[in-house]
């Protein structure tokens, strides 16, 4: 198998893994972290559900779940997610020296890549260690994009209703 089908069996288990954020009731959004050509940690969006927790971001939940023992390979990792990490993902990313970050869909809502080259110095040190790359698979992942806009906006649209029926 080719360095190619490796990315694209990656991004389906990081879509697998959007796809049941998205049944829990969350943005279908999902990542994998890899080292040596095999996934070592997961995460899907969980922001909504089972409770409210805004950082339970699938980059952040993979990130959370890569064994502590392999931490020393960091820069041997590689965070394939379905979409462009945000900015908080984005330092997370960073100050876990990941070696490669691969997304599928480009965020222009929410995602970092606006504030590359306007970061602190030491942030924009270790991304330049990284390679940033993406949007790597836009025909599956945009798909994706475009629910996740739904779903805020509904989530938006709810908001604003409930804040009008209680005035």
């Amino acid at each position: 198998m080719d360095r190619f089908d490796f990315d694209i069996s990656f991004f389906s288990r990081a879509i697998e893994l959007a796809l049941e954020a998205e049944k829990q009731g969350n943005l279908p959004i999902g990542a994998v972290i890899t080292l040596d050509g095999r996934v070592v940690a997961e995460g899907k969006n969980s922001i909504w559900a089972p409770v409210f927790n805004p950082n339970r971001h699938a980059e952040v939940e993979a990130l959370r779940n890569v064994p502590e023992d392999l931490w020393g390979y960091s820069r041997k990792m590689t965070l394939y997610t379905t979409l462009e990490p945000c900015l908080m993902c984005t330092g997370a990313i960073l100050l876990h020296r990941l070696n490669q970050v691969v997304y599928g869909s480009s965020d222009t809502y929410g995602g970092a890549s606006s504030i590359f080259g306007h970061m602190p110095t030491y942030f924009e040190d270790e991304l330049a260690k990284i390679a940033w790359i993406g949007p790597a698979y836009p025909g599956e992942c945009d798909k994706l994009f475009e629910r996740v806009m739904k779903l805020v906006e509904g989530r938006r649209n709810q908001t604003l209703n409930s804040i009008q029926e209680q005035e």
